[in-house]
Formats: C-alpha cells, sequence, structure tokens
C-alpha cells in the first residue's frame, strides 16, 4: 500500500535554518522516524529556497532598460521582471500578464520560477528565487537524513508549473536524490509481447504531483510530505534528466 504522510507544524522557515533537522523533528512527531527504505521525502521548494537566503527584497532591485521595456509588454512589475531576466537563460513568450522564459536550470515556466505567495513577512515586497542547485540539495537532505544504519532516504524537491495546452498546475520534481528521476524503459515489452519504443516514465514528476495532493497550492500550510510503501527501481539520476535538451525543443 501506497500512504502519502503531510508533515504538520513545520514553522516558518528563514534563511540559514536546519532544514534537516526541522523535518527530521516533524518526521518525529508524526510517528514516522525512523525512515525506512521504501520512503521518499518530498520538500517543497519554497521551504528550501528560504532555508538557502533565495528571497530577495524588490526594493533593492535595479529594473534595467530591457526590464522596463519587458514590464510595459507584459504589464508586471519591473522589478520582478529584472530577478526574471537574471534567473533565465531565454524568453520564450511575452505578452500582457505572462512571461515564459526558460530558466537556467532548463526549466520552462513562468516568471522563471520566482514566487511572490506565502514568503512570510513582508511578502507583498518579496520575491523567492528557486534554488541554485535543487538536485545537490536533494542529495544533501538525504545525507542528512540518513538512519543510524546509514540508509538514506529518496529526496524530491517539488514545485508546480503550468503546461501547454492544459488549464492547471501539476506538481513536478526540480530536484531529486535516492532514485531514477526518470526510469527509461524503452526496450521492454507490454503484456502482449510489443517492444515499447518511446517509454519513459517521469518518475520524480508522479512522485511530486502525488505529494502535492497534500501540499496544496494556497494556504495549507504543508510544506512536506512522506509517501511510504512505494517500489522503486534500481538506479539513481537527478531531477535534471527531466529536461529536454534544447536541441529536442518541437516547438522553437
Amino acid at each position: 500500500m501506497i500512504a502519502i504522510y503531510p508533515l504538520n507544524g513545520i514553522p516558518e522557515i528563514y534563511a540559514g535554518d536546519d532544514l534537516a533537522k526541522l523535518l527530521r523533528v516533524a518526521l518525529d512527531n508524526a510517528g514516522l522516524w525512523p525512515l525506512q527504505s521504501d520512503d521518499v521525502l518530498v520538500v517543497t521548494q519554497k521551504i528550501l529556497s528560504k532555508a538557502e537566503g533565495r528571497v530577495v527584497d524588490l526594493d533593492q532591485v535595479e529594473p534595467s532598460a530591457e526590464a522596463t521595456e519587458l514590464a510595459e509588454t507584459t504589464r508586471k512589475d519591473a522589478r520582478l521582471v529584472e530577478l526574471v531576466l537574471r534567473e533565465s537563460s531565454g524568453i520564450v513568450r511575452a505578452v500582457p500578464h505572462v512571461l515564459i522564459t526558460r530558466h537556467r536550470l532548463g526549466h520552462v515556466m513562468a516568471n522563471s520560477g520566482i514566487d511572490r505567495s506565502n514568503i512570510g513577512p513582508g511578502g507583498t515586497e518579496r520575491a523567492l528565487l528557486l534554488p541554485v542547485d535543487p538536485d545537490g540539495s536533494a542529495a544533501a537532505l538525504s545525507r542528512a537524513l540518513a538512519n543510524d544504519e546509514g540508509i538514506a532516504p529518496a529526496v524530491v524537491i517539488s514545485d508546480s508549473f503550468g503546461r501547454p495546452w492544459r488549464h492547471g498546475v501539476v506538481g513536478v520534481a526540480i530536484g531529486a536524490a535516492g532514485l531514477p528521476a526518470l526510469v527509461d524503459r524503452r526496450g521492454e515489452d507490454d503484456r502482449n509481447g510489443r517492444r515499447l519504443e518511446v517509454t519513459q516514465v517521469a518518475l520524480a514528476d508522479q512522485i511530486a504531483t502525488a505529494a502535492a495532493l497534500a501540499t496544496g497550492e494556497g494556504a495549507e500550510g504543508i510544506p512536506a510530505v512522506l509517501i511510504r510503501g512505494l517500489p522503486l527501481p534500481d538506479g539513481e539520476a537527478p531531477a535534471a534528466a527531466l529536461v529536454r535538451p534544447l536541441e529536442e525543443d518541437l516547438f522553437r
């Protein structure tokens, strides 16, 4: 049986907080410690970014000429647009109220993943950037949460993206450790003996979306969940493996 356990009681996170320690306390309070070999800990990007000091005061941001011009087109705060440009490697689409970019990590997303909700005190004039190295952060959390026998849990860093041609957001993995974020099943046979030719499973994205059922997208206040009982394939691949290379972009 696969079970999803929300981790309640995690306090507001600030730069420099020991996130692994706070997660361990929450797991212990929920009766989920020590962790088991089939556990996957899903941590939302928001608390990781806060702990890593990725909060920016907008009044300290000086918009460039490019940001000012783009802000007029998109009708967005020029300071926010400046941050978006700094975090991106290219602009995909810019129209009123919409700014889609390719983030420096390769993700195609709105506003380079920059968020202004649920940031904490003073949040209306602050912005939260994505972690610098989400895969590295996931690996560090996994090591820090290893049990006494040295067994480290799989960790997924989750965020939420919109999707082309579909309304709404879903959970996605921007960081992963201890599991194969992408499972290549090409070459296997289906039930009828037909060879699979293109099937690759975005396992870490599936896990992130399952966790989003508990973390929510608004004022739920649940920034992490534990998924227990999920059989994991052998191997390990970071969330970066989920990003399609530019040369495979069919829509440019």
